[in-house]
């Protein structure tokens, strides 16, 4: 197999793209099992008896009694409620063991350090490599022994490795094997040997658009609140739990919970295959006027050019849409990818029975 690299422009310079056959890998990753070599994704160790208490207070997630194995998403916002670090979070064996994107791991742990102050938390870079296993077959019998495991961790939950490391399950179909960075290629080598197939980066973001997960600093910019692409809800209390406080941004995650419905949403968008890509970062154009902003372009092997998008609210699914920048290709929404239409928040249907009561 020729690994082929990711573009060194793109936010997974480093990593391999594909091995030769993108969409080859695409097909396995949905009737196999593939492993993906994300070892370039940034990892950091919190240890100290105060962690998990102290992270408690600076994140969104609630933390600070998290059980061990427990694996969450979390947030850091600025003091306006955007959303400025996005990572994963799994507790094990006494060390808290964050990992996010490769170009915001110095960025965070010098944030960590800087708010540390008295507590009993020391933050260090953790030698660490990522590797995804996706696909329905991840449970079967030879994958599992490579492994060394009997069964797989439940979702949101991880298990210890033989050696160091641990496994841990993000949704049904998609499993991290978190390892010492030195032993990676003896753990690919493992994993292949188990019938497990190599595959590029391409692969899993194709399967992650496809599902509309947004990526930091991708699907997002400077101006993302969590809700407007999906981190508040989901499985447990999704990036956000809305039953805690007393942390950075949480009046803004509140006003908007309680009040109104955030200004943009993250949908997925359906591209004229006929033209070049656009890129992340374009204008996504409605008769002319900017609407939005596209996030990840990626070809899918079912779906054709598909790309995320963060749009102002509202907007029909039948929109004619464009895209702006070197280059214009039409687009269209994915009906599917719509956020649901709730209800009236709590706080909104008491002001407007208050002025009912006073008309």
């Amino acid at each position: 197999m020729s690994a082929v690299p990711a573009p060194e422009s793109g936010p997974d310079a480093g990593a391999t793209w594909h091995y030769g056959d993108p969409f080859g890998e695409q097909r396995a990753a949905q009737s196999g099992v593939v492993v993906v070599d994300r070892s370039h994704r940034a990892t950091i160790a919190l240890t100290g008896a105060e962690r998990r208490k102290w992270l408690h207070t600076i994140s969104t997630q609630h933390v600070v009694d998290l059980p061990d194995g427990a694996v969450v998403e979390n947030l850091s916002l600025d003091a306006q409620g955007r959303v400025e670090d996005h990572w994963l979070q799994t507790q094990l064996d006494g060390v808290t063991v964050v990992d996010t994107e490769p170009w915001r791991g110095e960025a965070l742990l010098a944030y960590l350090r800087k708010m540390i102050f008295w507590a009993d938390v020391v933050a260090e870079p953790a030698n660490l490599a990522v590797l995804s296993l996706l696909g329905p077959r991840i449970d079967d019998p030879a994958v599992l022994s490579a492994l060394g495991l009997a069964v797989l961790p439940e979702v949101a939950t991880a298990s210890p490795l033989p050696g160091g490391g641990f496994v841990r399950t993000l949704r049904p179909g998609e499993v991290d094997v978190v390892v010492p960075r030195e032993t990676t290629p003896t753990w690919l080598a493992r994993l292949t040997a188990a019938g497990v197939q190599p595959a590029g980066i391409w692969a899993y973001e194709a399967q992650r658009v496809a599902a509309v997960r947004p990526r930091l600093g991708v699907d997002t910019d400077e101006r993302t609140i969590p809700h407007e692409v999906g981190w508040i809800g989901g499985p447990g209390a999704g990036a956000v739990h809305l039953d805690k406080g007393c942390y950075r941004g949480q009046e803004t995650v509140a006003r908007v919970h309680n009040l109104g419905k955030p200004p943009r949403m993250l949908v997925l968008l359906q591209l004229d295959g006929s033209a070049d890509r656009p890129a992340a970062g374009d204008p996504v154009l409605a008769g002319g006027r900017s609407i939005g902003r596209l996030g990840t372009v990626v070809d899918h092997v079912d779906h054709g050019p598909v790309a995320l998008a963060l749009l102002k609210r509202g907007v029909p699914a039948d929109t004619e849409l464009s895209t702006g920048g070197e280059t214009a290709v039409s687009a269209l929404i994915d009906p599917d990818s719509l956020p649901e239409v709730t209800g009236v928040g709590a706080g909104r249907l008491a002001v407007e029975r208050l002025r009912s009561a006073q008309r």
